[in-house]
């Protein structure tokens, strides 16, 4: 469902971004672990690395669950108990996994939230806003025969909202506000039947569409995120095959010869105030008097000589 996000925020932005309150109430900056690790994206794809936020307490046997750790992780969760050498061949696809059965699949148990700007084709920039954050899970594979581990992550999916079921039937679980993502990130304190209870869909989101050129995951501009409009339609162009046939009509068609009669010189009046001269040389008058006394006029001259009368 989920097959996008955007995370272009510097990696200073973006710990600013997620900022949060410990136990004792003091406001802290989580910590970064491989930071180097982090790429900021306009278009992010499945195994590509996104920032993932999760409680310290996954890492340091003794520290505080409320503590945060900012950690880039593999997009499509692999499962510690995959025995294979190359993660590329888990034979199922782990981009997303549903709420309805994530406790019965055992592919998927801890917890976490990906910090993006945009999941699929919406978009919410940080600037004093609160991150997209949505609820994930997930895991570490080491490798068979020995290597660097792997973390990896899932996006939790759920029904959709009524504004996006006419996009997509299912919709990315986000957490809604600080307090919810507290409680999903403490797994310390919080159960995980409690956690689960802040898995639902959502009204309280924006979103856009986006062009077309998301889909393919080499684009990596400013583009991917633009709003576009549905309505508008694009201008048809004439296809490589098309315009060689309208240029060969241009050159190859017979052309009409030019008319030896010479033609009468324009008048210099305008084209649009000629309508409104008079050709008769007669005034014109308006109305019915006028019209009497005209043709009166012209009778009087066309009668025959031998019936006028005779003067000296």
């Amino acid at each position: 469902m989920c097959g996008r996000t955007s995370c272009h925020l510097p990696r200073d932005v973006l710990t600013r971004a997620c900022a949060y309150q410990d136990r004792r109430g003091q406001q802290r900056l989580p910590e970064w672990r491989d930071p180097d690790k982090y790429c900021p994206s306009y278009n992010k794809s499945p195994q590509s690395n996104s920032p993932v936020l999760l409680s310290r307490l996954h890492f340091e046997k003794d520290a505080d669950s409320s503590e945060r750790i900012i950690a880039p992780m593999r997009w499509g969760l692999v499962p510690s108990w995959f025995k294979e050498s190359d993660p590329s061949k888990l034979q199922f696809n782990t981009t997303n996994c549903r709420s309805d059965t994530i406790m019965e699949k055992r592919s998927f148990k801890s917890g976490s939230t990906g910090a993006a700007d945009s999941p699929e084709n919406w978009e919410k920039v940080w600037d004093n806003w609160r991150l997209l954050t949505m609820a994930g899970i997930f895991d570490c594979w080491e490798p068979p025969e020995g290597g660097d581990v792997l973390y990896s992550y899932t996006i939790i999916t759920v029904d959709s909202c009524k504004g996006l079921s006419d996009i997509h039937h299912r919709m990315p679980a986000i957490l809604d506000g600080e307090e919810a993502v507290s409680k999903w990130l403490d797994f310390g304190e919080v159960s995980t039947q409690e956690a689960l209870k802040l898995i639902h869909s959502t009204e309280n989101i924006t979103f856009h569409a986006v062009s077309s050129v998301v889909n393919n995951s080499r684009n990596n501009t400013p583009e991917c995120l633009a709003p576009v409009d549905l309505v508008v339609k694009k201008e048809l162009k004439a296809s490589g095959s098309s315009q060689r046939m309208l240029q060969w009509l241009a050159t190859k068609s017979p052309k009409k010869e030019d008319s030896k009669t010479p033609q009468k010189e324009e008048s210099d009046v305008p084209q649009w105030s000629s309508q409104f001269l008079q050709k008769s040389s007669l005034p014109t008058k308006r109305g019915t008097a006028g019209l009497l006394e005209q043709w009166l006029k012209r009778e009087k001259e066309e009668e025959p000589v031998a019936k006028r009368p005779y003067s000296q």
